[in-house]
C-alpha cells in the first residue's frame, strides 16, 4: 500500500474517533438504528475528506507528507467541532 493511502485512511479513522464521542454523548437507545446510521455516515465523509484534502495539499506539494497528514487531521478536527458546535446552537 501506498504511502500516501495509508496517511489517509489514517487521518480519516483518527478523526473519525477523535469526533465520534459527540454522537455518543447524545445516544438514545430509541434510536439507535439512527445512530448507527450517523456513525457509519460520519466515517465515510471523513475518509472522503482526508482523502480529498490530503491529495490536494500533495498535489500542491507545499509540504511533506507528514505535515500534511497533521493539517489535514486538525482541519477534519476543527470541521467537525464547529459543525456540532453550530447545529448544537441553533
Amino acid at each position: 500500500m501506498r504511502e500516501i493511502t495509508k496517511a489517509q485512511l489514517t487521518i480519516g479513522l483518527l478523526a473519525y474517533f477523535a469526533t465520534i464521542w459527540e454522537l455518543l454523548l447524545n445516544y438514545s437507545e430509541s434510536n439507535i438504528l439512527g445512530i448507527l446510521g450517523m456513525a457509519v455516515l460520519q466515517l465515510v465523509l471523513l475518509l472522503i475528506l482526508s482523502y480529498v484534502i490530503i491529495a490536494l495539499l500533495e498535489w500542491v506539494k507545499v509540504f511533506d507528507l507528514k505535515t500534511n497528514a497533521i493539517l489535514t487531521l486538525f482541519v477534519l478536527v476543527t470541521l467537525k467541532l464547529l459543525t456540532t458546535v453550530n447545529i448544537t446552537i441553533t
